[in-house]
């Protein structure tokens, strides 16, 4: 972790960055298997919308003058994972403003198919080569149940380009399913990926809009520029 972050420093310092440069590339991933119901969907689409123009997580996009890349897609089944948001570059109020309701308006593409979260991380990968040219890449993949469905992720990080490529957890703790009891130690044993990957836990889908909040406000500042230049100093 410290020889990474070194690394990362020190290549800063190579190239400053101009005020316009891309700090992160964030794809977050909203699940729209069988397991979650039109309700659920409702609150999980309209808990992202708020969460991005949260005032807390508004202050964390613009903690830095380098700007954030988004994009937001969902998943399920093998071949079922659309954009819906594609790549954006987050430089004013406006730019999240219009970011927040294309989520909010957004409507699913899918109610029947099963939890293929391997085909889910490989189409983020995927994504990511489409990306902005950033300093770091994140994928936010949220869920309500462990993969039943294909491949899983150990897989898909074996075969497909994560190596620059952190992936953080939210899981939803509904506990619908028998299956869903042991899904936090999934996620943290499966999921997670990368230097300082983490996972936030939402209690139900009510819960949700507070739960990527406080994910979302700990991506945007956990990677601040400025830190990384005092650090390749040390």
């Amino acid at each position: 972790m410290i020889r990474w972050l070194i690394a990362l420093g020190l290549a800063v310092l190579a190239s400053p960055l101009r005020a316009e440069a891309c700090r992160l590339a964030l794809a977050l991933a909203m699940d729209i298997s069988t397991s979650v119901d039109e309700n659920e969907d409702v609150l999980q689409r309209q808990g992202l919308a708020a969460a991005l123009i949260a005032p807390e997580v508004v202050e964390a996009f613009f903690s830095s003058p380098a700007p954030v890349a988004l994009a937001v897609y969902e998943w399920s089944g093998r071949s079922t994972q659309r954009i819906i948001l594609n790549w954006t570059m987050i430089n004013t109020d406006a730019d999240l403003l219009v970011a927040a309701s294309t989520v909010q308006q957004s409507v699913r593409s899918d109610s029947g198919s099963a939890t293929a979260m391997g085909y889910a991380l490989a189409f983020g990968a995927t994504l990511m080569q489409q990306a902005p040219p950033c300093l770091f890449q994140t994928i936010d993949l949220s869920g309500d149940g462990s993969n039943n469905d294909g491949y899983g992720p150990d897989s898909a990080y074996r075969h497909f380009p994560f190596q620059n490529v952190v992936v953080n957890g939210l899981v939803i703790n509904a506990a619908d399913f028998e299956g869903e009891l042991f899904l936090i130690p999934f996620f943290e044993n499966n999921v997670l990926h990368g230097p300082g990957a983490f996972l936030e836990i939402a209690q139900g889908f009510e819960d949700f809009e507070r739960a990527m909040r406080r994910k979302l406000e700990r991506e945007l500042k956990g990677l601040q520029i400025g830190a990384l230049k005092e650090g390749a100093h040390q």
